[in-house]
């Protein structure tokens, strides 16, 4: 079996002209396996931590220069190799990193250079390899047999050439593919003597090559035959693809982009991992936006830029065999007793109570966060809530060490789990914040009311609830006193968990798009009613307990007007709310004029000389306005 889990929004994406084109050149791994180099199209070169979704450092190019091959981190020299306008002395196709050693760089012509040497003397001259006509399609670095081997793909007068080459011993070979039509996507793995290569065709068709390694070294300039095997034709309905790309996760197992679900209608766009060995479709998800016939994958997680977001799912491969291929696999290790949800909240217990060493506790509470959720998806009638619950309380999780807990209490609508998480998971990705928020809208108040929630929160919106009760009038808001809050009690709670989450603006506003226009109308209502009640400093008297802030609430009015400001002026229900918050708007206005007006007048007191015939006891009285 194969999963595909919870795709999270690395990037937004700067797409070209016309929308054909995702604006991303390449992705490629760096220092550590939570880190890759993203190189857009055009000028700029960004590392980006993917657990945080967060950009570590970002370089662009000179005025008038452009990026030509996606940069790539040298493990060498610690440094990151980028090459600008094409050229050193000759064209440059790619530079490869190669697993402990330097870098390859690949002309368009087909000659290789070290890094190293080529840095030491940039003008050296370069040979050709390939005729002028001939276009590199796809190239490749892989340790086989514990040596780099460098593979590209050529094209010609219709002819497709695969160049295989390795240092030691020194050799070379061609080999020609079989049926002439380039492929639209290659990978390639390592296997016992030689390398397999994966191609996907416009047809739908995926082939396999395995090509030889010659032991004995040399240079074959023939031209050889490379047979080919089919292991998947797809259906891709009517016409032919022209953006889609394949890569191979191991020996059996398959990722496509851009190809047609077998079980879906037109008009959308999946990402699959299939079965080669057994020609079964494994995993599937759905991507939103369009498709531009990119995949990357690295350190177990895949890379899909569609419609204007670059987004990474993980997945996950078990070993082929036809047990896992119909879904019928058992687990390995089981002596025939399981454990059930009380036993392992007892087991739990003892177990996080003996840890005392920090990154211990760290370690093992990820591991078994992410061994009990795996069964509660293999085995839904088992959900151990209360071992959950302590796990999260240890402090010591994040979204990122068990990223699928979160989605599991979703699933299972465990909202008191859902809060906790919401509480003490500092990294949790706007895609899955807004999975929340929509979940908690939906929810029937009556629903609500009835799960245990944390008590200081519940207190906190008892308070503002029970001042909602004072008599009518209006306050310097504009908003009146006896202003009812429109949810429920147990849905105000989970709502204000929703507003103290970290998030980045532009991310965050994609997602925020997604919502239904009642659920955006309902969630505005209450942030108009929190402001209202923290304009009147209500909320002072308990203070001391888990509260959103004031500047979390305006913010998060701006982002969902900005987000749904079309819908909000056609909607008849929303007139009234645009309304209020529009005469929010003029109050915060007039607010900050004045204390403008208080600030520029003390400047000027501030610079003012003080008079020389002010005596020692006199009085001077100064008119600010």
């Amino acid at each position: 079996m194969a999963a595909l889990y919870e795709a999270t929004t690395l990037c937004v994406l700067n797409v070209g002209p016309g929308g054909s084109d995702s604006g991303i050149s390449g992705i490629e791994p760096s220092a550590d396996d939570d880190q890759v180099v993203v190189t857009d199209s055009a000028r700029s070169v960004t590392v980006y931590k993917v657990s945080d979704k967060k950009a570590l450092g970002s370089w662009t190019v000179k005025q008038g220069q452009t990026v030509t091959c996606p940069a790539i981190y040298n493990p060498q020299t610690s440094e990151y190799v980028v090459v600008t306008d094409s050229k050193v002395s000759a064209d440059v196709w790619r530079v490869l990193s190669v697993p402990d050693s330097e870098p390859l760089v690949l002309f368009q012509r087909g000659a290789v250079r070290r890094l190293d040497t080529l840095l030491a003397d940039p003008q050296q001259p370069v040979e050709n390899v390939l005729p002028e006509e001939a276009v590199i399609r796809w190239s490749a670095v892989l340790n086989v047999e514990q040596q780099p081997c460098l593979m590209f793909l050529s094209e010609q007068k219709g002819e497709t050439l695969l160049l295989m080459q390795r240092r030691h011993p020194d050799s070379a070979a061609r080999y020609r593919l079989e049926g002439g039509e380039a492929p639209l996507s290659c990978s390639a793995l390592p296997c016992d003597g030689g390398v397999r290569l994966f191609c996907l065709y416009s047809s739908g068709s995926v082939y396999e090559s395995v090509v030889p390694i010659r032991g004995a070294g040399g240079v074959v300039e023939e031209v050889q035959p490379l047979p080919r095997t089919l292991l998947l034709n797809l259906p891709v309905g009517e016409g032919k693809l022209e953006s889609a790309s394949a890569v191979s996760l191991d020996d059996a197992h398959v990722a496509l982009v851009g190809v047609p679900h077998p079980s879906a209608g037109p008009g959308k766009d999946f990402l699959c991992i299939w079965n080669t060995n057994f020609q079964t479709l494994q995993a599937a998800k759905e991507m939103a936006g369009r498709i531009y016939g990119q995949l990357w994958c690295s350190c177990g997680k895949l890379y899909v830029p569609h419609g204007k977001s670059l987004s990474v799912i993980p997945f996950k491969c078990q070993k082929s065999s036809l047990a896992a291929a119909m879904g019928k696999l058992r687990q390995a290790g089981s002596n025939g007793t399981i454990a059930s949800a009380e036993e392992v909240q007892k087991k739990v217990s003892a177990f996080l109570s003996n840890l005392k060493n920090l990154h211990v506790i760290q370690v093992a509470a990820g591991g078994l966060a992410s061994v009990l959720v795996s069964r509660c998806q293999e085995q839904p009638g088992f959900y151990p809530h209360s071992a959950l619950v302590q796990l999260v309380h240890s402090q010591c999780l994040s979204y990122s060490v068990c990223p699928h807990l979160l989605t599991l209490a979703l699933e299972k609508k465990d909202y008191a789990l859902c809060q906790f998480c919401l509480q003490v998971f500092p990294d949790i990705p706007e895609a899955v914040a807004c999975s929340c928020l929509k979940a908690f809208l939906s929810e029937s108040d009556g629903t609500l009311d009835t799960v245990s929630l944390e008590r200081d929160s519940v207190a906190f919106v008892e308070g503002l609830i029970a001042n909602s009760t004072q008599e009518g009038g209006e306050t310097q808001s504009s908003m009146p006193l006896d202003m009812k809050c429109p949810v429920g009690l147990h849905k105000a709670v989970l709502l204000n968990e929703i507003l103290q989450v970290a998030y980045s603006d532009c991310f965050l506003l994609l997602h925020l798009k997604t919502l239904s226009a009642p659920q955006v109308i309902l969630f505005l209502q209450y942030l108009q009613f929190l402001y209202g009640k923290y304009s009147q400093d209500l909320h002072t008297q308990v203070s001391a307990l888990r509260s959103p802030a004031m500047t979390q609430i305006l913010d998060w009015i701006c982002l969902l007007v900005d987000a749904h400001f079309t819908v909000l002026v056609m909607a008849p229900e929303a007139r009234e709310l645009l309304s209020h918050l529009h005469k929010v708007v003029r109050l915060q206005v007039k607010v900050f004029s004045e204390l403008g007006k208080i600030e520029g007048c003390l400047q000027a007191l501030q610079k003012a000389k003080q008079s020389g015939d002010v005596c020692q006891y006199s009085i001077e009285v100064i008119e600010l306005f």
